[in-house]
């Protein structure tokens, strides 16, 4: 990328600020307490069932001596393929097990996918610096390009393989990249089955423009579809109940409301809520909307014929394979993240289509202000480190906190031990406790407060017991 060096080497610093600092200043979420506990000893930790100290609980998310348990641990219980985990192990073997240690693997992967948008975005013969800036802008790129998930593994590969397949059609010998493109992809849905789509719509965009070397690209993407097979049958029932069923009008609410959310972020919650936030929710949503428009009306304008087709069909894919999974199950499987796979190829398109490349600061001032809400405003934020803060602040080391244990022990209680101090002492409740047990465990301890969180089934479930809790004694509060 000779004519884009300079400007990309003042860029990616600026994105791995970016991310490094959303890294560090978000809370802990549900979902990375899964990839601690399925890459240490225990998969579903045994918590004690007498008050401990958070500092005794460290253990349990210590990366496991071998990677062999992990691919069995996720057939048994989660919904995801093992490639990120497999490498997650050992980064947290060499890292050490804390939450912004794994985190930053995720950030390195993110900087690798700008990386490649530059690559792609000059292969495409369009604008290199704007195409990276709106990519890094979007809330939905950096909320999943800095949790300890596999989001950002996967949208690295992703990108790496629609670059590799544009590469393919193009080159006099395209055999080589067709078959590292379906390595990649291969590998993309090896580590999140939803990048099958994009490496679906590739490969049906390489039998369009050139059929003979489509072949080697099925061979590589071959062996991990088979092996990711082998483990979603094995993963098929684990999450039943989890989405609502489907309906054609929530289907696309939720797909609206999720690509605002990745592009957007949560721009209306910084505002006071009623009229204000009306209106904001509304000048957004017509804002997007032009925003999408663009690369419609300037169809033509945008790189090459072949580039921008291949572009549309990676960004189409994610919210058309989401469609067609909820006709296939029955339900409305959309979450903002899924739909984050759709933004570098989106935002790539836009940047194309913008009659000068400086006005790209008008779509990066709103980005801007969402990526900072990202950073501070609680509201984005999952309540688990707010309510470990908080009941530090309430009994300090002396007292004890009644902690909801939730659906399985693992999303709730990690997300909240990973916020709280080593010394604060905690009681893990789960909804068959009896009151009798927990009032009898609240006698030695002059001050006692709850964590009242309700984000699963089972914490909804044990709320009214910890408000009961709390009426126990006179000193309780």
């Amino acid at each position: 990328m000779p004519r884009f060096r300079p400007a990309i080497a003042l860029v990616l610093p600026l994105a791995a600020i970016v991310l490094v600092t959303a890294a560090v200043l978000r809370d802990p979420e549900y979902d990375e307490g899964y990839t601690a506990t399925v890459t240490s000893l225990a998969a579903r930790p045994i918590w004690p069932d007498r008050p401990f100290r958070v500092g005794e609980a460290r253990a349990a998310f210590a990366p496991a001596p071998t990677p062999w348990a992990i691919g069995g641990n996720l057939r048994r219980t989660d919904v995801h393929p093992p490639l990120y985990f497999w490498l997650a192990w050992a980064w947290r073997r060499c890292l050490g097990p804390s939450l912004i240690g794994t985190r930053l693997l995720s950030v390195a992967f993110s900087l690798g996918a700008l990386a490649l948008v530059a690559a792609l975005a000059t292969e495409a013969a369009i604008p290199v610096v704007p195409a990276v800036l709106l990519t890094l802008g979007c809330y939905g790129f950096v909320e999943t390009g800095i949790v300890a998930r596999g989001f950002a593994m996967a949208q690295c590969l992703t990108v790496a393989g629609v670059l590799l397949t544009l590469r393919a059609a193009r080159a006099p010998r395209g055999e080589r990249f067709a078959l590292a493109a379906g390595l990649v992809l291969g590998a993309a849905s090896f580590t999140n089955y939803l990048t099958a789509f994009q490496g679906a719509a590739a490969l049906v965009w390489l039998l369009i423009h050139r059929r003979r070397i489509a072949v080697p690209m099925l061979a590589g993407m071959l062996p991990f579809l088979l092996a990711d097979a082998s483990f979603f049958a094995a993963q098929r029932s684990s999450r039943i109940g989890q989405f609502d069923p489907f309906a054609w009008d929530r289907m696309a609410n939720a797909l609206s409301h999720a690509l605002g959310s990745a592009t957007l972020g949560g721009l209306p919650l910084y505002v006071p809520a009623g009229a204000t936030r009306n209106l904001a929710s509304g000048l957004l949503a017509l804002f997007l909307l032009a925003l999408l428009a663009l690369p419609i009306l300037r169809w033509r304008h945008i790189g090459g014929e072949g580039a921008r087709s291949l572009l549309a069909m990676a960004a189409l894919a994610a919210p058309v394979g989401l469609l067609l999974l909820g006709l296939a199950a029955h339900s409305v499987p959309v979450e903002m993240r899924y739909l984050a796979f759709a933004l570098p190829p989106v935002m790539l398109l836009i940047a194309g289509s913008l009659p000068s490349p400086w006005l790209a600061v008008i779509p990066l001032a709103v980005q801007t202000a969402a990526i900072l809400g990202l950073m501070t405003q609680p509201a984005t934020m999952q309540p688990e480190g707010a309510a470990a803060r908080a009941a530090f602040a309430a009994v300090g080391d002396t007292g004890l906190v009644l902690l909801p244990r939730g659906n399985d022990g693992v999303g709730l209680v990690s997300a909240f031990l990973d916020a709280a101090p080593d010394r604060l002492h905690v009681l893990i409740v789960r909804p068959e406790t009896s009151m009798i047990t927990i009032c009898d465990r609240l006698d030695d301890w002059p001050k006692v407060t709850a964590a009242l969180l309700a984000v699963d089934r089972a914490s909804i479930a044990t709320r009214p017991m910890l408000e009961i809790a709390l009426r126990c004694g006179n000193q309780i509060r």
